[in-house]
């Protein structure tokens, strides 16, 4: 095999998985990440929010049972804080040095749970969305999807 992203051009990959909580991203990417090894490849695995040192401390805050009250806009600034941090400070160079990286929810994301889920509208995230990507874009997004029942049987499963 080559050296890293030279069957590319030298160009790096940003590979995304989306899908609700229990779908099994985590699983997926932990078998993208073996079969890359496997052909020689060492991806860079991130996941949102979290990825930085900055990203992980807005993470703890968005899930701290404390900001449960949290606005919809306060939720999605800080989605957007911690995804331009983490695009900057790890996915772009990654990309720039032919890396690939595997990514645990993305911009996607945003559209989905803030823009439609928390109401916001897809208008009003993908600017911010855009802010934050500074022109990067996934070159692949898997889409994880299973029933609401079964994700909610698998989340009670991993609690026991």
């Amino acid at each position: 095999m080559s050296p890293q992203g030279a069957d590319r051009g030298g160009r790096g990959l940003l590979i995304t998985f989306e899908g609700p909580e229990g779908s099994g991203k985590t699983t997926l990417i932990r078998g993208v990440t073996e079969r890359l090894a496997a052909c020689g490849e060492e991806p860079l695995v991130l996941r949102e929010p979290g990825g930085t040192a900055l990203g992980e401390r807005i993470r703890n805050i968005l899930l701290d049972p404390a900001s449960e009250g949290m606005c919809a806009e306060t939720e999605l600034l800080l989605m957007v804080a911690s995804r331009a941090q983490l695009v900057r400070e790890k996915i772009a160079p990654a990309i720039e040095a032919g890396m690939i990286v595997l990514c645990d929810r993305f911009a996607d994301a945003s559209v989905a749970y803030q823009g439609f889920g928390r109401e916001m509208g897809e208008k009003t995230v993908t600017p911010l969305n855009n802010l934050a990507l500074g022109g990067v874009e996934q070159d692949l997004t898997l889409l994880c999807l299973l029933s609401p029942e079964e994700g909610h049987k698998r989340l009670q499963n991993r609690e026991t």
